[in-house]
């Protein structure tokens, strides 16, 4: 058996003094909360002390107010588990069930609030890849077949109207059977997706195809989840965007469609009415070719602009945003 002195000393040099540790015995349904907490008194991170001290909370407050069985919490590590199993390069199912449940979408909030004017954030969704070509401005992010054509364009400006030249887009989209390019197994380079930047004017362009309605991955342990709270797992039509720029906070949003029938209903609490916007279908083909498109067909065309704000904006923004919640 291990002397105590010996135990004292292994603590110690894992950094731990055994004589501050209060002791741990005999646990209750009463004492574990406070007894946890005790445990975690020593930590020398304030933030990560009060972030644990409020999980816990929580988390037995949970426990005590639904009685929860060891069956159920079996059920929901088997749940964890196989979301982990889940994951890989291509595929982070533990963001599909942050966003599924409304987290990613609190936390954006908090952490993303935006001064009046600027445009709102939404969540970045799990088909974000770093992989995408660099396109030119009115070059197309799709490859030919994938779906309607669609000719985008706008500014980046800031509040004040002042064009933002040199801000980097990343832009990402299902093509026209409502599949992202990681989703296919044959997938040999990004399609669908592209990075560009704006030009002096602050302005942008690229082709692209229409984005379509689409279910989020129901294969995994999320799509499981979502069937037995009777949910459907559909997302609208939209396309993603995510700009940078010296001098200004980062902007991770999407433009949703009017029409569309999942707008009110997005399976990951997405869509902000000042992020929908109409798609105008232009018919003159010789407008389509001036734009670049291959074929003389008709085309959608999307406008839109972009406000940046700066991070003292955003800060005051969220400031705000705080004080409005105390009170």
């Amino acid at each position: 058996m291990q002397s105590a002195q010996a135990a004292r000393e292994k603590a110690k040099h894992d950094g731990v003094d055994l004589s501050k540790i209060p002791k741990n015995i005999d646990m209750t349904a009463d004492s574990i909360t406070e007894n946890v907490h005790a445990m975690n008194a020593n930590c020398q991170d304030e933030r990560a002390k009060f972030v644990f001290t409020s999980l816990i909370n929580h988390l037995h407050g949970f426990v005590r107010e639904t009685s929860l069985t060891t069956e159920e919490w079996m059920t929901a590590i088997n749940f964890l588990t196989e979301t982990g199993k889940m994951c890989s390069d291509i595929r982070q199912e533990f963001i599909l069930l942050s966003d599924t449940l409304g987290v990613t979408t609190l936390i954006d909030s908090v952490n993303n609030a935006k001064p009046e004017g600027a445009t709102e954030s939404t969540v970045l969704g799990p088909f974000f890849a770093e992989d995408r070509h660099d396109v030119e401005l009115g070059d197309s992010i799709a490859s030919e077949g994938k779906g309607d054509y669609m000719f985008v364009e706008g500014k980046v400006t800031d509040l004040a109207g002042k064009p933002v030249a040199n801000a980097v887009i990343d832009t990402w989209e299902t093509d026209g059977h409502g599949q992202y390019d990681t989703q296919y197994e044959n997938r040999v380079e990004p399609d669908c997706r592209g990075r560009l930047t704006t030009a002096k004017d602050g302005s942008y362009s690229f082709r692209a195809v229409v984005p379509v309605s689409y279910p989020i991955p129901g294969d995994g342990p999320v799509g499981k989840m979502m069937r037995v709270l009777d949910r459907h797992v559909y997302r609208p039509a939209h396309l993603h965007i995510q700009i940078s720029a010296p001098g200004f906070e980062s902007l991770t949003t999407s433009l949703f469609f009017n029409g569309d029938p999942y707008l009110t209903s997005d399976a990951v609490f997405g869509v902000k009415t000042s992020l929908i916007t109409d798609i105008e279908v232009v018919n003159d083909v010789s407008i389509s070719k001036a734009r670049g498109f291959q074929q003389a067909l008709p085309h959608a065309y999307l406008k839109r602009d972009f406000v940046l704000a700066t991070p003292e904006q955003g800060a005051e923004a969220r400031t705000k945003n705080l004080q409005r919640s105390k009170a």
